[in-house]
């Protein structure tokens, strides 16, 4: 497999490492929009979040409070912008689960997830919720 991300997780190609557990590592994103700016990916190929396997979900998880912690006592942010960009639309680059972890500092000019994306819905909230629901039946 040619991911960029899965030669990082081992260590065939270097990067900053910060945290790593069996499921996942964290490194420092190399073009980062924040100082501290991060992205931990599972070990294990996955494109997306769908695709994250059960068995690396909690160690994945895990990976990125971790991560927050050592970002919060090293770097002392005011707060952190988290997430996941799923699929080119949205701005996924490299198709591995990456999650960003950016630090945040005041008056440092970003927005937050909200500032993303305008694309308020047409329909009800009652609507869009009735869809997502029938898929339960």
């Amino acid at each position: 497999m040619d991911c960029i991300f899965c030669k990082i997780a081992k260590k065939e190609i270097p990067a900053e490492i910060v945290y790593e557990n069996d499921a996942a590592a964290a490194f420092l994103d190399v073009n980062p929009r924040s100082p501290g700016h991060t992205m931990v990916v599972p070990k294990e190929h996955c494109a997306t979040i769908l695709e994250l396997p059960a068995h690396c979900s909690e160690g994945f998880i895990e990976a990125i409070k971790e991560t927050a912690r050592r970002l919060q006592r090293a770097l002392e942010p005011d707060g952190f912008t988290m997430g996941i960009n799923h699929g080119r639309v949205s701005g996924q680059v490299v198709d591995h689960l990456h999650f960003h972890i950016m630090p945040r500092f005041e008056g440092d000019g970003g927005g937050s997830i909200h500032s993303v994306v305008n694309n308020s819905p047409e329909e009800s909230l009652g609507d869009i919720a009735e869809k997502i629901r029938r898929l339960d039946v």
